[in-house]
């Protein structure tokens, strides 16, 4: 088996997300498969997971390579709260089984991917704040957080992650640009990794704000 890239994506289900925002959400990552499917360095290495998080956490696609990926309808409840903490908690377990470190014999994988998409805030800051450091120690080659809508509030991305988008809505045609940059941004992570190269993120389309 070659070596994989594994690229993690957490998308927030909570009930502020009910309605047109989680119909986007699917048409928009439906449409980011469909993309990486006609890159054939991804159609090779890739391998996504997804995990949604409401008030419950659920790893609703476990880790697969890209040809296999069978596209589900992500679904929302009406009301809730958004537990990130607790996504975080279930990403830093994913990864640390689920990478392949390197070794004498053998190369591992390369470095992992994380996308957040969020929103709102957390609910469960105390234990969002506490695996900051354990998802930081985990060494992604590349975290992208992205607050939408004008509920969601960069600040505790920007405590994760220095590369943070703002999109002002969560329609449809935000969300397609925002995936489309994200598929721009798996492939250019895809090329830069067999370089040795640090990840360095392709241009932002207009609808989205880059955070400083």
């Amino acid at each position: 088996m070659g070596r994989r890239l594994l690229a993690y994506f957490l998308l927030d289900t909570s009930g502020s997300m009910y309605g047109e925002p989680i119909q986007a959400l699917n048409n928009g990552f439906n449409g980011l498969i469909s993309m990486l499917r006609t890159d054939p360095q991804a159609m090779d290495s890739l391998y996504i997971s997804v995990i949604t998080f409401d008030r419950d956490v659920k790893n609703i696609i476990p880790l697969v390579d890209l040809a296999s990926f069978n596209p589900i309808e992500i679904k929302c409840p009406e009301s809730g709260p958004t537990h990130t903490g607790e996504a975080l908690e279930c990403v830093y377990n994913l990864v640390s089984s689920e990478l392949i470190k390197g070794s004498s014999d053998r190369k591992g994988d390369w470095k992992p991917l994380l996308f957040i998409f969020t929103d709102g805030k957390p609910s469960d800051l105390q234990k969002y704040r506490s695996f900051l450091p354990k998802i930081k120690s985990l060494d992604f080659g590349i975290i992208v957080g992205c607050a939408a809508g004008p509920k969601a509030e960069v600040s505790f991305l920007t405590e994760l992650t220095h590369d943070v988008v703002k999109l002002d809505t969560t329609d449809s045609n935000t969300l397609t640009t925002f995936f489309k940059w994200v598929s721009s941004s798996i492939e250019a992570g895809n090329k830069s990794q067999g370089t040795g190269e640090a990840i360095t993120l392709p241009p932002p389309p207009s609808e989205l704000n880059i955070v400083l």
